[in-house]
């Protein structure tokens, strides 16, 4: 088993506030998170594909192909979007990067066939900063 990944860049606004809190909690929970007129983010997706190479190409996945789904699928729908506002399958979701990552993942899994008829989707790597991400495995 091969695992390959490619990693795409992109930025976007959110902030993180539950509606059912009152402010007070929101900011005690969240603190400069749930700021009113949002905060963004530069954001690294990593995308972990896994298979057997390919006996013709040597490829578990043509990266080309995968890079041209990732940004289809996902760059496009994000970079330089709000979070909670602008990008429909965050919608009604706390728009957290762990939820980020799971819906990331979901949009992925349904479409990596598209670009591979063999290569599984292994994992999202999502940094928030270089310091915090999360990873999902599905």
């Amino acid at each position: 088993m091969i695992f390959v990944s490619r990693q795409e860049h992109f930025n976007a606004a959110h902030k993180l506030y539950n509606t059912a809190w009152t402010p007070e909690k929101n900011e005690e929970v969240f603190g400069p998170c749930a700021n009113t007129n949002w905060h963004g983010h530069n954001f690294d997706l990593i995308v972990t594909v896994k298979g057997e190479p390919d006996p013709d190409t040597g490829f578990v996945v043509d990266l080309k192909k995968l890079s041209q789904l990732i940004r289809k699928e996902v760059i496009e729908k994000v970079d330089h979007k709000n979070l909670n506002v602008d990008v429909p399958f965050m919608a009604g979701k706390m728009a957290s990067t762990e939820n980020l990552a799971i819906e990331i993942w979901k949009i992925l899994e349904q479409k990596l066939g598209s670009v591979s008829q063999t290569a599984r989707l292994h994992c999202i790597k999502l940094y928030e900063t270089p310091r915090n991400f999360v990873e999902y495995y599905g």
